[in-house]
């Protein structure tokens, strides 16, 4: 009986992981080789080689041998690497093979170092050798991952088909291959970054952004090397998808894009903010080598917008949600699209916040195949389609990667054709919000350009009149004319303009003016070295404000908004935030302003600037714009901005919350509509907005994660008509809603919550304790990768802190321990307080602690004291009572339990409030435990994903205060009494996390005997 290669592989994997003390260095070499070879990497015997290498290290003339060599690695085998020092030795040894072959091959060459069991990827950074990647293996790993690892960083395979589960595995920023990139690039830019041409670049990408994004910009290095990674992949990918064999492009071609121009396909690949690798030394080697990596993939048929799942895979969840970003699965997007687009050769398309291109993608897809089945030559197709499909996006890298998936959708065969002619790609960088209602780039009828850096701007401006703009195709080659002639002439001549002028047929002597004007100042902006990217900064900006106007309004707006919330807004832009949804009214103040979002302003704007009256729209919304009362105003569809009214008549809508899994961070949901006349007088007659309705379609049912077409998905969900249930309709409040208060923000946790070490042999004296940090894995940057705090403490600054883990229903688990400067009397003290050096222990701790906190928070705006205490929340809580409830500030049941230490802290997790005995407490337990509260309070939750910000939205219900003579209140205590016996007696595995503890308490109560008729008296009571 033969076995079978797969199985070979598993043995040799167990056999590498055991490392056994009797095998020899050769034997985990061969077993090496033969998972080299037989591992499905495209390897041969003739792929793998030794090479004889001077030993550099050596003054003498030895001679030492790279182990394994696979294109441009070197593998190092040692037997064991648990050994410190022999791994740095092997590390230094390693090291020199790689300095020699990157000398002698002017290509980025990597290292593997192995006992094959662990595996660690090296590469030259600058002058230092360092580790980027590393693979454990470990009891239980599939072997598959290890090769996954390996073929990242050996980049051995061929045809790989971009899926997104290959993108992200392969391209990923977990990926051997990302972590080598982004190594090299880092290097690069460590080394460069003084130089004009870098810094220009950096300060104009950071000034764009910062403009556009203002506060939640994360202005930084690593930012911008990401991008940079980013858009120079999109760049390569680009020549991929016309089947160019990017190997042997010199790389500053394929970031420049001259054989796009010369093949006539315009606004693809073009000199940006990220070109900058190829202007320094080092720069055109680390191009070839992305070149090579991405080169493995077909990217000849891609049925999908596999870009999106790069920039999510590589920017941080944390980034794209200050930016408001979430990208839309391609399989929703391609059904809006069929929805929404019903006339393709006939309606102009446009998607104002276009992101990496997924409705562009199928909305170009359905242009060409309705144009196909028309009869329709390619010819005219293509000369058509870009007049009927364009994106606008204020984000650099989306912009590219947008335009890199537009060229995919018209696919290959389409763009090597002889039939087509040329084509511009009709995605633009630009700020179709206009936040500043385009006061910074209207001067009376001109677009201006500052061309200052780094907030320094000149006295000098770029300005083109309106009328130039109007002919989108003429302009974008009259600066990119101005930018060549410029860039291309001996230094400090200025050439004249004539030729241009009489080509473009610029016939009017003031434009010739403001034209050579211009010119004048690219000219002097090349010789200061700061030219470069005007031409790429000019034509974006123009854009937005072209589309805008009236003649050139499109027929159909569709998309999915920036979605960011009031509360994650910097300051200035909540106030500009509200003042334009005053204007229109969409705000909504009181405490539910925190939940408003940029969407619905970023829709009206959208209406009001780029679609024509009567054109339609569909957009993906957070799912609270169907029924929740902050979100009223722009249902109402009416939305009077004093400069441009704007009404609507909206169609219908998709409630999508109930999809699984969840395909955003937070609920969504998506609007129909179209834009309606806004007249005076008779002309206004009829013209009334369509409020959003009640009614709407709602979709259940788990998606695969691997269908990403609506041919696939269509089959896992049920569409169903649905009645909204509005939120807070004429509802009646409960009085116990001032009763109840909110916990303390003790953050970050690890300066305050604690775990008790071990005395020292001589003790500690009386009172005192000592103390260490209780770490736990959802901590966040900055403080996760802190030290821990640890210390002695006064015991009588040791307090217990129930969080909302700690409660199941109807019970309290064990109460963490934390250290909290207040005094006995119940006043708190900071490092200042004359009081705190009574107490030398917590002195040090809490000093450390501030020291810590002024260090590293985000903003100075509140000293730890402040956050410890913030709305006073602590010490609200202070003296404690002997009685109180809590319920949990989230979840997807609400869950409460009675309290009777007045010694606990309780956490901003939980709600709190005081009652007056434990037949009052176990009233509100009781009603608060059971399902049918719930149910009933599930509607009025704002939420995420799902419905889980309880908070205070119980208390909307008309739940009536304790009343011990009303029979039905009395009867409510008393089951709820009889419940909270029947948990108390529960022996439950505490190991267990609190989610499955609250499952396992809800089982028993589900089939308590009194279950059926405690869920009946609430109904009665609040219904």
């Amino acid at each position: 009986m033969t076995t079978s290669p797969q199985n070979n592989l598993e043995k040799l994997l167990g056999r590498l992981l055991k490392r056994k003390a009797s095998r020899s260095e050769a034997e985990v070499q061969a077993d090496v080789r033969t998972l080299l070879l037989d591992g499905g990497l495209h390897l041969g015997d003739d792929d793998l080689h030794e090479e004889v290498m001077p030993r550099l290290e050596s003054q003498v003339g030895d001679r030492r041998r790279i182990d394994i060599e696979v294109g441009f690695t070197a593998i190092e085998i040692k037997k064991d690497l648990r050994s410190k020092t022999l791994r740095e030795a092997a590390e230094a040894q390693l090291a020199g093979y790689v300095r020699t072959r990157t000398e002698q091959l002017g290509q980025r060459y990597a290292g593997i170092l192995t006992d094959g069991a662990d595996w660690r990827a090296y590469s030259l950074a600058g002058d230092d050798f360092i580790q980027v990647s590393r693979f454990e293996l470990k009891p239980r790993v599939a072997l598959e991952d290890l090769l996954l690892w390996l073929e990242g960083v050996l980049a051995t395979a061929q045809g790989i088909k971009p899926t997104p589960s290959a993108i992200e595995a392969r391209m990923g920023a977990d990926s051997a291959s990302h972590l080598l990139d982004r190594a090299t690039l880092t290097a690069l830019y460590e080394q460069h970054k003084n130089l004009p041409t870098v810094k220009l670049k950096r300060e104009l990408w950071a000034r764009l952004l910062r403009s556009a994004l203002g506060a939640q910009f994360d202005d930084s290095d690593e930012l911008f090397i990401e991008h940079t990674l980013l858009v120079n992949n999109a760049a390569i990918i680009a020549h991929l998808v016309l089947g160019i064999d990017v190997k042997d492009v010199r790389p500053a071609t394929l970031v420049q894009g001259q054989l796009f121009t010369r093949a006539n396909i315009f606004g693809v690949v073009e000199s940006d903010f990220f070109g900058w690798p190829i202007e320094v030394d080092g720069g055109e080697s680390f191009v070839h080598t992305l070149a090579r990596r991405l080169a493995r993939f077909d990217w000849h048929e891609v049925e999908h917008d596999v870009l999106k799942v790069l920039y999510e895979s590589v920017i941080a969840q944390e980034t794209r949600k200050k930016q408001g970003e979430y990208y839309t699965p391609d399989w929703l997007a391609e059904k809006m699209v069929s929805e929404t687009i019903t006339d393709p050769l006939n309606q102009r398309v446009l998607d104002p916040s276009c992101g990496s291109g997924t409705f562009l993608f199928h909305a170009v897809r359905k242009y060409l195949e309705t144009a196909d089945a028309a009869g329709q030559s390619l010819k005219a197709s293509l000369d058509e389609l870009i007049d009927h499909v364009a994106g606008i996006d204020l984000h650099p890298v989306a912009v590219s990667l947008a335009r890199v998936t537009y060229l995919l959708a018209i696919g290959r065969e389409r763009l090597t054709s002889s039939e087509r002619r040329y084509i511009r790609v009709p995605v633009y960088l630009g700020d179709s919000f206009q936040w500043q209602q385009r006061t910074d780039l209207l001067d009376h009828g001109h677009l201006v350009i500052r061309t200052g850096a780094g907030g320094q701007f000149y006295e000098n401006e770029l300005r083109f009149s309106e009328d130039l703009l109007a002919d989108a195709v003429k302009f974008d080659d009259l600066v990119n004319e101005l930018a060549d002639r410029a860039t291309n002439r001996p230094s400090g001549k200025i050439p004249a303009l004539t030729a241009v002028f009489n080509r473009l047929a610029i016939t009017s002597e003031q434009d010739r003016q403001e034209l050579t004007q211009n010119f004048r100042l690219l000219c002097e902006l090349v010789d200061e070295g700061r030219n470069h990217i005007w031409s790429y900064y000019v034509r974006n900006l123009a854009r937005p404000m072209w589309l805008s106007r009236a003649e050139n309004r499109v027929d159909v707006l569709i998309g999915n908004p920036p979605w960011l919330s009031y509360r994650h807004m910097p300051r200035d832009m909540q106030d500009l935030f509200k003042e334009m949804s005053q204007s229109r009214k969409l705000w909504r103040g009181d405490e539910v302003a925190t939940h408003q979002d940029l969407s619905g302003l970023f829709i009206a704007r959208a209406i009001q600037q780029y679609l024509r009256e009567d054109g339609t729209f569909a957009f993906v919304v957070p799912n609270p714009v169907l029924d929740r009362p902050y979100w009223s105003g722009f249902r109402a569809g009416d939305y009077p901005d004093p400069e441009t009214p704007v009404k609507v008549a909206f169609s219908g809508s998709w409630d999508l919350r109930r999809l699984r899994p969840h395909f955003f961070p937070r609920g969504s949901a998506v609007i129909f509509g179209r834009r309606i006349t806004v007249g005076i007088g008779p002309s206004a007659q009829g013209n009334n907005p369509v409020p959003l309705s009640e009614h709407t379609e709602r979709w259940t049912g788990k998606i695969s994660r691997t269908a990403t077409t609506w041919t696939q998905v269509k089959g896992w969900i049920k569409r169903q008509d649905a009645q909204l249930a509005y939120a807070k309709k004429s509802l009646i409040s409960s009085p116990y809603r001032p009763r109840f208060n909110n916990g303390a923000t003790i953050y970050p946790k690890y300066l305050f919550f604690v775990q008790a070490q071990d005395d020292n042999p001589l003790g500690l004296g009386g009172g005192r304790i000592s103390v260490r940090s209780e770490r736990n894995s959802l901590e966040k940057p900055p403080w996760k990768y802190l030290p821990d705090m640890e210390g002695v403490v006064e015991k009588e600054f040791i307090r217990p802190v129930l969080l909302g883990e700690s409660i199941l229903p109807y019970m309290v688990l064990e109460s963490k321990q934390a250290v909290l400067p207040v005094e006995a009397s119940g006043s708190l003290m900071d490092g200042e307080h004359p009081h705190i050096d009574r107490y030398p222990d917590l002195a040090r701790w809490w000093r450390n602690a501030e020291e810590q906190w002024n260090t590293h928070r985000r903003s100075e705006r509140l000293s730890l004291l402040e956050q410890l205490n913030f709305r006073k929340k602590l010490t609200d809580q202070l003296p404690g009572t002997p009685l109180r409830v809590v319920y949990g500030a989230s979840g997807m049941h609400v869950t409460a339990a009675l309290v009777d230490d007045p010694n606990a802290v309780l956490e901003h997790k939980l709600y709190w409030g005081t009652v007056s005995s434990e037949a009052e407490g176990f009233y509100l337990t009781a009603i608060l435990n059971t399902p049918a509260l719930t149910e009933l309070v599930r509607p009025l939750m704002s939420y995420g994903k799902d419905e889980r910000d309880i908070d205070k939205a119980v208390w909307e219900l008309p739940i009536p205060t304790f009343d011990p003579t009303d029979a039905t209140h009395k009867r409510i205590a008393e089951l709820g009494a009889a419940e909270h016996h029947r948990v108390s007696e529960l022996q439950l595995d505490t190991t267990k996390g609190f989610v499955k503890l609250r499952q396992v308490v809800r089982q028993v109560l589900n089939t308590s005997p009194d279950a059926e008729e405690l869920d009946q008296l609430v109904r009665l009571l609040i219904e």
